[in-house]
């Protein structure tokens, strides 16, 4: 069967599932990863690789877009600090703690292999999150928090992937380089962002009345930002968020509610289809990955996966709760004229509970992974490179089937508690 044979069947499958989802009583994209597996292992299915640079083209743009489009922009600016720290802080604290639990665990483990290692995993899918809450009742703010984090943390984790390769590959690491380079890269893709939401703006001025056009251009531009920011080479993420934000905010003065509603179902179908295709593709890649690795090291690689899973869950749920604790003393500072927090941007248990086990891993992680050079700059095979993706994988479907299946319980519970409260008051 042809690569395109296989993605229209896939694509069928993904809309089949979809009905099939709620009977089963399964996340639909948990369903999806575990159906992928299994297809995967199917004799006569032929391998689908995966080109990085390709996936990061046909699923970031429009699923950043999409996003950055919907989001509350009362609820992400009263949450940026939270936002904030989880989409940059975040993501270099779980990329050293990762590279150091892998460094004294795994043999053979370098520090710049251990780096990047943790770089690939330092992201998170929410995505996968939203998805697998959708229909529990998490609040707006929840919900903006981690939509907010996956619209800025691809940008960091791609900066520490980048450095941590080139530290691999024989490059000297120099801090201040790397932290004056990943400003230009946000600054630069902040610009593209800016500019090209003007120059859409314009056009979308001139040809609004014609809705197929206004319908295609909408729909070509978020991949157009992400070319020129990265040919440019500064953020291609970054530069889409900024695209979708600035759009957010001229449909609601000049797009007709017409042409709201035809642009909003047909952004739908895509995203739904791009979401299930993510997903399937991420189970459906393991039997590949498993042919790589030796048989005997098949268990000590889960293993290593499994202690890093919970290492990057302690990471997150300790920083998480740091940030609760430092906005509630903030809060309190109000009155003293210090530092202004809103009450609306106070975390408490429950909602920190939800965004610290919401950090399941996905395509990002999966894509960096396999984009892994194969030769070094002497033409040597590039160190680990099966086992790193062998574990990257690992921990992508120990997150999303282990979280993911846990998330729903933990929402309810919370649910549950959070009414009998209001209940006695």
């Amino acid at each position: 069967m042809e690569n395109y044979s296989i993605i229209i069947f896939i694509l069928a499958i993904v809309i089949g599932l979809s009905a099939f989802a709620d009977k089963a009583k399964l996340p639909y994209p948990i369903l999806l990863v575990i159906v992928g597996v299994a297809i995967g292992f199917i004799p006569t299915m032929q391998e689908i690789e995966i080109n990085p640079e390709i996936i990061f083209l046909i699923f970031l743009p429009p699923l950043l877009y999409d996003a950055s489009f919907n989001i509350s922009p009362k609820h992400f600016k009263t949450n940026l600090s939270t936002i904030s720290t989880l989409a940059i802080p975040l993501v270099f604290l779980t990329t050293f703690w990762i590279a150091v639990v892998s460094h004294y665990m795994i043999p053979g483990m370098t520090w710049p292999l251990s780096f990047v290692l943790g770089a690939i995993l330092s992201a998170t899918d929410a995505v996968a999150a939203v998805n697998i809450t959708k229909g529990l009742g998490l609040p707006e703010k929840t919900l903006t928090i981690l939509e907010g984090e996956s619209l800025i943390n691809d940008a960091s984790a791609l900066v520490a992937y980048r450095f941590a390769v080139a530290t691999a590959m024989g490059s000297a690491f120099i801090i201040w380089k790397a932290t004056l380079n990943f400003v230009l890269l946000l600054g630069g893709g902040f610009l593209v962002g800016f500019v090209m939401s003007k120059i859409l703006a314009f056009i979308l001025a001139k040809v609004r009345k014609n809705i197929n056009v206004t319908i295609s251009f909408m729909l070509l531009m978020p991949f157009v930002t992400y070319l020129v920011a990265e040919h440019l080479s500064v953020s291609g993420v970054i530069a889409v968020v900024i695209l979708g934000l600035a759009m957010a905010r001229l449909s609601n003065k000049i797009f007709p509610e017409n042409l709201k509603n035809n642009s909003k179902s047909l952004w739908d179908v895509i995203i739904f289809l791009l979401n299930g295709l993510i997903f399937i593709l991420i189970g459906l890649n393991f039997r590949y990955i498993l042919k790589d690795i030796d048989d005997s090291m098949i268990l000590p690689y889960i293993g290593y996966a499994l202690i890093i899973t919970i290492v990057a869950l302690i990471t997150r749920m300790t920083r998480v709760f740091f940030q609760k604790k430092n906005l509630q003393k903030a809060f309190l500072n109000n009155k003293r004229g210090k530092r202004k927090v809103s009450e609306n941007a106070l975390l408490d248990f429950g909602n920190s509970l939800i965004i610290s086990w919401s950090g399941m891993r996905g395509i990002v992680s999966l894509a960096i992974a396999i984009g892994l050079p194969k030769f070094l700059e002497d033409g040597t095979p590039f160190p680990l490179r099966n086992a790193i993706i062998f574990i990257s994988v690992a921990v992508v479907l120990l997150t999303l089937i282990g979280q993911g299946l846990t998330l729903p319980w933990i929402v309810k519970k919370i649910n549950e508690i959070e009414e009998k409260r209001q209940l006695k008051e």
